[in-house]
């Protein structure tokens, strides 16, 4: 990923020339830092979804440090039948970083890009976008990284038409942070760090409406005007003491784990640029 990364480099450069608030129409502050130590994460258990075959999830992510063998889990869900997860992956035949989504045990999603993404120093935007209604099979999930649309998997199972998406069932735990409980945390949780976490439930919005493509950079747009759904929420992680505040308007707050004050974090996508 080392193109994202020198587009990063010049997109601050650019923005250190007019001023940050000129180049990012669209500030994101904070962060929040994850670490495997504490078993760091977020949950919510979901309510009565708005629709249960279309959702958006939109995320910003920064690597910590490389562990060898382990997997990196930013966000999944979990309940007595049904459990799934997202974030990079040791499963894929062209290496150890690639990006998976996965649904199991119906094993109805289970996607494994072959584009690997092993950058530490820098932030990716992650959007998933899933429709089941869709007469295509590719087009039920589509997954883009820095608004490039992933093509090429080395697992491409995808959802059979009407799918109820197990991260927007009412009931499941929806996590950010994890893919699930605190066992076996060197499988489940994330080392690294999280910022302008939204999930919208019953609609799947366009990759425009979460970043845009200025001066050869991809950065974020301000997500905040669209509409959320039953269980959508927004993580903006601004209340140190409150990292699980949900700035949708929905009130949908997740509840914090092994996360004290000292995990919000400056880092972010726009800071300092």
């Amino acid at each position: 990923m080392g193109v994202f990364q020198n587009n990063l480099l010049a997109g601050a450069a650019a923005a250190a020339s007019s001023g940050a608030a000129g180049f990012y129409d669209h500030q994101i502050e904070q962060s929040c830092r994850f670490d495997v130590a504490n078993t760091s994460h977020l949950v919510r258990t979901l309510g009565t979804p708005t629709n249960t075959d279309k959702f958006s999830m939109s995320v910003w992510v920064k690597r910590g440090a490389a562990k060898s063998g382990a997997i990196n889990y930013f966000s999944g869900f979990s309940s007595s039948s049904d459990y799934g997860a997202i974030g990079f992956t040791t499963y894929g035949s062209s290496g150890s970083d690639g990006f998976e989504f996965w649904d199991y045990p119906s094993s109805q999603i289970n996607l494994v890009t072959t584009a690997q993404f092993r950058d530490f120093s820098g932030w990716y935007q992650f959007v998933i976008l899933g429709d089941s209604g869709q007469s295509t099979s590719s087009d039920r999930v589509k997954i883009y990284v820095n608004g490039t649309l992933q093509t090429a998997f080395d697992n491409n199972t995808y959802p059979s038409s009407g799918f109820n998406f197990g991260l927007n069932t009412s009931g499941n735990k929806i996590y950010a942070g994890s893919a699930g409980s605190t066992a076996n945390a060197s499988y489940l949780h994330l080392d690294g760090y999280l910022a302008d976490f939204v999930f919208i439930d019953g609609t799947t919005y366009a990759i425009s409406d979460f970043g845009e493509t200025k001066n050869g950079v991809w950065i974020p747009k301000d997500p905040s005007g669209l509409t959320f759904g039953n269980n959508g929420f927004y993580l903006k992680f601004e209340n140190a003491s409150d990292l699980g505040n949900d700035s949708s308007g929905n009130n949908n707050d997740l509840t914090a784990s092994g996360l004290g004050a000292d995990h919000q974090v400056l880092d972010s996508p726009t800071f300092g640029s």
